[in-house]
This record gives C-alpha cells, sequence and structure tokens, in this order.
C-alpha cells in the first residue's frame, strides 16, 4: 500500500484554470481557489535540450490528498513564498484509491 514520503506541511492555494479567447487567441486564465497543504519536493529542476542548449526548468513534485476537482488545466500557488505554478501533467490517483494525488509543477514565468 503506497503512503506519500513526506508531511503535508506546505500551504497552497488552488488556481482554477479556464481558457478564455482574447482577440481570437486561446490564453489561459487563473482565478484564485482554496487553500490546501501539499508535500513539496524539488529535485533541482528538469534539463531540456531547446535550440542546442540545455536548460534547467523549475519543476517540483506535489503530493497531497485525493481532491478530485484539481485538474491539469489548474495551477497552485505556494502559499510560503508566494510563487506560482502550473500543473505539468494529469494528476494521478495513486492505487486508484481516492486517497492520495500526486503531480508535477512548473513555475509559471512571464505573463503566462
Amino acid at each position: 500500500m503506497y503512503r506519500p514520503s513526506g508531511l503535508f506541511n506546505v500551504p497552497a492555494m488552488i488556481l482554477k484554470g479556464q481558457y478564455v479567447k482574447v482577440n481570437g487567441v486561446k490564453t489561459k486564465e487563473f482565478a484564485d481557489g482554496e487553500v490546501i497543504f501539499v508535500s513539496a519536493k524539488s529535485y533541482g529542476g528538469t534539463e531540456r535540450i531547446i535550440n542546442d542548449q540545455v536548460i534547467v526548468e523549475d519543476t517540483i513534485e506535489i503530493e497531497t490528498w485525493y481532491r478530485p476537482d484539481i485538474t491539469s488545466i489548474d495551477g497552485l500557488r505556494l502559499l510560503d513564498d508566494a510563487s506560482e505554478w502550473e500543473i505539468v501533467n494529469h494528476p494521478e490517483d495513486i492505487e486508484r484509491r481516492h486517497q492520495w494525488l500526486k503531480f508535477k509543477i512548473r513555475r509559471m514565468v512571464g505573463n503566462v
């Protein structure tokens, strides 16, 4: 049986995402949601190669209690440092037991 590896001691606000059309272009907007507690682990980021250059992207692995309202379009604001992050992959319902949720987030940069 799966057990989270860390404590849920980091306060985070769910940023509910939605797509809106601005001048004919689909853009993602976020609205504040509920505050939850998560376990946040960063392993130094994720390396990617873009235009033959190695880029290190800020990423964090998140574990929390299962919530069906958290989807891949949403984001998180970590309340300890007010940084904003977008969910990279679809949140995984661990062992499909509706008890734990695990997903990866990437720092939002610029006017995303």
